[in-house]
């Protein structure tokens, strides 16, 4: 669209004006074409900078137009079947695991209805845009009315986003750096629900970023204590000496999406209770 307060021609109208070019090989070479208009440069090695780059743009001007501010992440496997579906889990124990989606689904419902407080501005439910836990935590937000984001990835299977995402907070990415940039930007509280390599991957890296000092400490919420101790050896890390004791208090266990709404409620940080924006 054309800003008539811009003295310069709209890049929008070169482009039409380049599709109407005469059919000369001139005209027609890949060397003339525009270059934010040529798929083929933009491709290429040479280009990376520049399309990492736009990832973290075009997301980020996204949620600034929506004036949204803070976000709730959840985190979780892909694999996770609804309810209705259990019968047809790949394994017993993700079958057992469906429970998980309820919670989730009622976790986001709950958030997003204080979401809504705020016009959405606020606490907006963002999720991996995929399956399983992710389209429980944008279903939920759905229940509730309110708005939820969901960042997509490209991959060979499970990247389709599920139907109860925000359309124009539906954002899709190449990189999985910048995604992951983006899931904790915002982050006012972090989800964590049973899950596979992509759910640790994100766990451990908000926890590391939280260790280190380089992101403020949020409520981090490890849905399923039962599963999340059996597949990591918490005090065994301790007892190497490779955490301390104290990181073992940068997240906390629940069962339930009540547990978890109890922890954000409660939140302690260096003796202050935590503020959790749209109380």
């Amino acid at each position: 669209m054309k800003d008539d307060r811009r003295p310069f021609r709209d890049a929008h109208e070169d482009i039409e004006y380049s599709k109407a070019l005469p059919d000369t090989p001139q005209a027609q070479s890949p060397a003339y074409r525009l270059a934010f208009a040529d798929p083929d440069f933009l491709c290429r090695d040479e280009l990376r900078p520049v399309r990492l780059q736009l990832e973290l743009l075009k997301p980020q001007l996204g949620l600034d137009e929506r004036g949204i501010e803070s976000t709730i992440v959840l985190f979780g496997g892909a694999r996770i079947p609804r309810p209705e579906d259990r019968d047809t889990a790949r394994s017993d124990t993700l079958r057992d695991m469906s429970k998980y989606y309820d919670e989730a689904r009622e976790f986001a419902r709950v958030i997003t209805e204080r979401s809504v407080e705020t016009n959405c501005t606020q606490n907006v439910v963002v999720t991996g845009g995929g399956p399983g836990v992710m389209e429980a935590g944008n279903r939920g937000a759905a229940d509730a009315g309110g708005c939820s984001i969901g960042l997509n990835i490209v991959l060979p299977h499970e990247q389709e986003p599920n139907r109860y995402v925000t359309p124009e907070l539906c954002f899709n990415f190449h990189y999985f750096a910048i995604r992951k940039m983006h899931f904790l930007m915002r982050a006012k509280a972090i989800a964590v629900f049973p899950g596979g390599f992509g759910t640790l991957d994100e766990t451990f890296e908000a926890l590391t970023l939280i260790q280190t000092g380089r992101m403020e400490q949020v409520p981090v919420l490890l849905f399923g204590e039962d599963f999340w101790r059996e597949i990591v050896n918490w005090d065994a890390l301790v007892r190497a000496g490779t955490i301390s004791a104290d990181d073992l208090n940068l997240f906390r266990f629940v069962e339930t999406a009540q547990d978890a709404l109890e922890v954000i409620d409660t939140w302690t940080l260096s003796g202050k209770r935590g503020e959790i924006p749209g109380r």
